[in-house]
């Protein structure tokens, strides 16, 4: 019972997004925390080393698994372009509360990015008017 309504939530591909968004997420807080733990209080670079790690998984889950895609150089840089573009709007939005705590900041940054991302992904990135990936 409860395998079959997992099956029926994964056939959305908003839940597949929200999924493997959680876990990118959890992968950019983890390696960002890490770094303002151990290395530094610097949270434009703690954002980086995290954005970085979760990004590779990002990209090979959400071409895969969300939007049924091939892994291609086209839909790679795309998806870097809104990816980045995304991190640099919410690194700019941590700067504005620079009196906030680091880690509250470095959450700011992850809860803004995928409301974004979802919607440009879907429209730009990986849209049905891109060349078919599926012909090859």
């Amino acid at each position: 019972m409860m395998s079959t309504l997992i099956e029926r939530l994964l056939q959305y591909r908003l839940v597949r997004f929200a999924l493997t968004g959680g876990i990118a997420t959890a992968i950019h807080v983890g390696v960002a925390f890490m770094y303002l733990h151990l290395m530094q209080d610097n949270v434009f670079v703690a954002n980086v080393f995290g954005f970085s790690l979760a990004f590779v998984f990002s990209y090979f889950s959400q071409t895969l698994l969300v939007f049924k895609n091939r892994i291609n150089f086209g839909n790679a840089l795309r998806f870097f372009i809104v990816q980045f573009g995304a991190l640099l709007v919410a690194q700019g939005i941590s700067e504005m509360f620079s009196d906030l705590n680091s880690y509250l900041r470095v959450i700011m940054v992850v809860f803004i990015l995928p409301i974004v991302t979802y919607i440009i992904h879907k429209v730009w990135t990986f849209s049905d008017n891109q060349p078919s990936q599926h012909t090859k």
